[in-house]
């Protein structure tokens, strides 16, 4: 692979701005993302870059997101862990019964898919996860709209498995937002 996996950094907020907004104009967005274009742009710059030194490398560890970077510097894609837990702040509903991690954020440029950012990125989500001590995951999950089969079967494929749990998807009420985990091996 010719991409480096590796954590954002605390001043890189440009480049997940740019990134993030390029996700939320993919023809998938409206069913992979629970922001809008418009309101990704609406954030400050104040908000980029807090919300990218709390992901970072050198962040408190609540929050890690990593990038695939390719040979020329630009980004190919991304994905987001959170750390939950019965003593963290719920972020997604009601507060996790275990300690977790959650995936979001999940994307990849068009022009990288098919190739290993995918895995790469994911594997090293879970590698954190899993590397945490304090406090120690349990499991690792993620939702996935039921209208997105492509992204369904590579969750599957990576190892994650339906566990049967839905929640409805903000802002329409009639679709279903499908629980995908896996649990500490």
């Amino acid at each position: 692979m010719d991409y480096v996996i590796r954590p954002v950094r605390a001043g890189e907020w440009r480049s997940v701005k740019e990134l993030r907004l390029a996700a939320l104009q993919d023809p998938a967005a409206p069913v992979a993302f629970l922001e809008t274009y418009e309101q990704g742009l609406k954030r400050s710059d104040e908000a980029w870059r807090e919300r990218t030194v709390d992901a970072s490398e050198d962040g408190a560890g609540e929050v890690r997101q990593f990038v695939a970077e390719g040979p020329d510097g630009a980004w190919a894609g991304s994905v987001t862990v959170l750390v939950e837990g019965p003593d963290v702040e719920a972020r997604f509903g009601e507060v996790a019964s275990v300690n977790q991690g959650h995936l979001v954020g999940v994307f990849v440029r068009p022009e990288a898919r098919g190739s290993e950012v995918a895995d790469g990125l994911f594997r090293a989500a879970v590698d954190w996860a899993w590397s945490l001590e304090a406090p120690r995951l349990e499991r690792v999950r993620l939702y996935v709209h039921e209208d997105n089969p492509r992204a369904a079967a590579f969750y599957r494929r990576f190892g994650f498995v339906p566990t049967g749990e839905t929640v409805p998807m903000p802002g329409d009420p009639e679709a279903r937002e499908l629980e995908y985990a896996v649990a500490r091996p």
